[in-house]
């Protein structure tokens, strides 16, 4: 397994070009395997950083198929808000996805708000990947699911 290390803070740069004027930043950055995937784990993640006290204490760590996925169905719930579209079959049919697959990232809206924090922050249990949230539909009341996120993290 290849990883890559943090080297030190993020370095912005310019760069002197014929057609003007480029800048770019370096940010460090480690990934790491989980499984299949490769996620984004933070630069001080070897440090274990407390999460909200409902979700324990675990090392952070960024799933990016999770969050891309969270990011559509925010955005596909604000389209069915505005009127945009009028279903989530409308939404698969623009995107050119099965409407399943629109239905089940839809029910990402229906986190918790600290759930959903915890997942940007990259501090969600290890176990909680998209497959995850795939497999194992949560209720919608937002203590039950905090039980259950508590319940993975041990």
């Amino acid at each position: 397994m290849r990883l890559i290390r943090q080297s030190g803070a993020a370095q912005p740069q310019r760069i002197v070009e014929a057609s003007g004027v480029k800048f770019t930043t370096f940010i460090p950055v480690r990934f790491k395997k989980r499984g299949v995937r490769t996620v984004i784990v933070s630069p001080n993640a070897d440090a274990v950083q407390a999460g909200p006290a409902s979700l324990g204490t675990i090392p952070p760590s960024c799933d990016t198929a999770l969050l891309i996925a969270l990011g559509r169905a925010f955005h596909w719930q604000r389209l069915l808000d505005e009127g945009i579209a009028a279903s989530g079959s409308a939404i698969a049919q623009r995107e050119g996805l099965h409407p399943s697959t629109v239905n089940e990232l839809l029910r990402l809206n229906l986190l918790a708000p600290d759930i959903v924090e915890a997942l940007i922050a990259g501090r969600q249990p290890r176990t909680m990947t998209l497959l995850w949230f795939q497999r194992n539909p949560l209720p919608v009341a937002w203590e039950a699911q905090r039980e259950i996120v508590n319940g993975l993290g041990r």
